[in-house]
């Protein structure tokens, strides 16, 4: 099945005026259900804005993107999509399952509902013991595991991330890249990450998109099939030489720009 259609899509912004940004151009994209495709490029070069184009955040100015067959805007309005961005974006006044609960609330479930929900959803990113904690009493690894299962809680077919771990440091970062791994295999749900890390990618993804500078097109798309991923992976020949040809091929967009 397929997750995600993005055919011959473009963004400007301002169009028609002195101060137009063409942002994207041209992009052709097609998503599996269940895939994990991560989007890198130089800065400015239009990942957050195609991300912001397939959860219908903003409208494309040409061509048009289907998410599981229907129009954006009405995957959206059919709570397809899973959100979270490099900032966890939580309530510091609710409680860790409070904030879990939020768009639950939000669309009418009951209380008994929500509460079990956030139950399961703490257990899923293995912070059963913190739901009555507030999340200025987390770590930031913890508080964006909070937000990952917040934004997973309804059940989301399609999760899009933005940066969600570049706040990080290192350790923490490639714990939660771990984490995310362990949460994508237990609910198969198709991912779409942003990120600046090669090695991030590398590690997270099936494919990586590499995009051009602005305005940005698709360069390159890599396949990475490196089985199963665990830490051990990290220090294989197989990964340095996918993080090699991820890295060839943002060299390759910068020589050509």
């Amino acid at each position: 099945m397929t997750a995600v259609q993005i055919s011959g899509a473009g963004m400007t912004f301002n169009p028609g005026s002195d101060n137009a940004v063409r942002a994207l151009d041209d992009i052709d994209l097609t998503i599996g259900h269940g895939e994990f495709v991560s989007l890198i490029g130089p800065s400015g070069c239009g990942k957050s804005t195609l991300l912001r184009l397939v959860g219908d955040l903003i409208t494309p100015t040409t061509g048009s993107i289907e998410v599981f067959g229907k129009s954006a805007e009405q995957a959206r309005l059919d709570r397809d999509y899973g959100m979270a961005f490099q900032q966890a974006g939580l309530f510091d006044w609710r409680k860790v399952a409070a904030n879990i609960e939020l768009p639950l609330e939000l669309i009418g479930w009951s209380r008994s509902d929500r509460s079990a929900r956030s139950k399961e959803m703490l257990e899923l990113v293995k912070l059963d013991d913190f739901g009555d904690h507030y999340p200025w009493q987390l770590s930031g690894g913890m508080q964006q595991r909070v937000a990952i299962a917040r934004s997973l809680a309804f059940s989301p077919r399609l999760l899009l991330m933005d940066e969600p771990f570049g706040a990080l440091d290192e350790m923490t970062r490639e714990h939660m890249q771990s984490e995310l791994l362990r949460i994508h295999a237990k609910t198969a749900t198709t991912v779409v990450f942003v990120t600046h890390s090669i090695s991030e990618a590398a590690y997270l993804s099936n494919r990586v998109v590499v995009l051009s500078p602005r305005p940005g097109q698709i360069h390159s798309i890599i396949d990475v099939d490196l089985g199963e991923r665990s830490d051990a992976i990290r220090e294989t020949p197989a990964f340095f030489a996918k993080t090699t040809e991820v890295r060839e091929a943002l060299r390759a967009v910068e020589a050509s720009a």
